[in-house]
């Protein structure tokens, strides 16, 4: 119903903001609630295949040219997310510099809430944090983007737009091998990766299988929707409240500097500004992603951004981290 309502009032990403606001209005206000696992990776693998769909062999072409730029990008969130654990670390004086770290990196909440836990740090604040900072980018961003008027500035089309029963099922049965492949090597978001790594690869090798219905990006985004909405409860609401308004205030600072960021990429790229906002700006991998897709800004160019950061951020988080950790334990091993 919320999904229909924010539709009707033509909100931007209706079946994931208007899903995600109402089950976060409802949590807060004490209505027991909960998300199945299952939808939302459901929800994942509908994502993954949607943007799959737009890595045609002429865009395929355009991605080394941009190599450079993705990895400006991939700095960027990198120094973005340090300078946000400082600020952290300076409102927060209690708080241990592994909690500050690893709820500041703009990396995937799951997976920085695990190596959160690794180091010590406290696993609920940094879970809030994330849960926090990707409701304001999911809501603030593409609330902005039409109200600016960009929507189809950078329009890219998919591969195949009609839908093939037959394909359809083929391109199904592959993508969710995939999905089990990557599960089977442990990797991080199988569902989301698997699918739009396989999606991609037909693609972009010519494959036109079929398009995904509408009905099931819509169902993909209110799962997301719902899955992001009950993280809020009344703990969350009671907990804290100076770190959860040091970390509103931060994602808004972000999300400014992301703005000026992209705007300066843009030129040196000749990519649209808000297309790089998108690539750019520190929200999760499926929600931007599908922003782009629902908007029309440059899907191909927003997806490779966000998996080559996803993966980035993942991957030297961590060894970061342990340098940081030297740094602050010096001054009190000197002399």
């Amino acid at each position: 119903m919320a999904g229909a309502a924010a539709e009707w009032v033509r909100l931007p990403l209706p079946w994931m903001i208007g899903p995600l606001l109402a089950t976060a209005v409802a949590g807060v206000s004490g209505v027991p609630l909960a998300a199945s696992q299952k939808l939302r990776n459901a929800g994942q693998w509908a994502i993954g295949v949607a943007l799959g769909l737009y890595f045609t062999p002429q865009v395929g072409q355009l991605f080394w040219p941009l190599a450079p730029a993705i990895a400006v990008g991939v700095l960027w969130a990198l120094a973005m997310g340090y300078a946000f654990h400082r600020v952290l670390a300076a409102l927060n004086p209690g708080e241990s510099a592994a909690t500050t770290f690893f709820a500041a990196a703009i990396g995937g909440a799951s997976e920085m809430a695990l190596l959160a836990e690794r180091e010590g740090a406290r696993v609920d604040r940094v879970a809030a944090a994330h849960s926090l900072r990707v409701l304001l980018v999911v809501v603030t961003i593409p609330l902005g983007l039409q109200l600016a008027g960009v929507h189809g500035a950078d329009a890219a089309a998919p591969a195949v737009r009609e839908v093939r029963f037959g394909g359809l099922a083929l391109l199904t049965c592959l993508t969710l091998a995939g999905v089990l492949l990557m599960r089977q090597w442990r990797l991080p978001n199988p569902f989301v990766l698997g699918a739009l790594a396989v999606t991609a690869t037909l693609t972009l090798a010519g494959g036109e299988l079929s398009a995904l219905p509408r009905w099931a990006t819509n169902a993909g985004q209110l799962f997301i929707g719902v899955s992001l909405g009950t993280r809020f409860t009344p703990e969350f609401a009671r907990a804290a409240p100076r770190w959860l308004l040091s970390v509103a205030g931060g994602t808004l600072a972000m999300m400014a500097l992301s703005a000026g960021f992209a705007a300066a990429l843009a030129a040196w790229t000749g990519l649209h500004p808000a297309t790089l906002l998108l690539a750019t700006s520190p929200g999760g991998i499926a929600e931007m992603c599908i922003t782009a897709k629902v908007l029309e800004l440059g899907v191909p160019a927003v997806t490779a951004f966000h998996v080559v950061r996803y993966v980035a951020v993942l991957v030297l988080t961590a060894p970061i981290y342990r340098r940081e950790a030297l740094r602050i334990r010096a001054p009190a091993s000197g002399p």
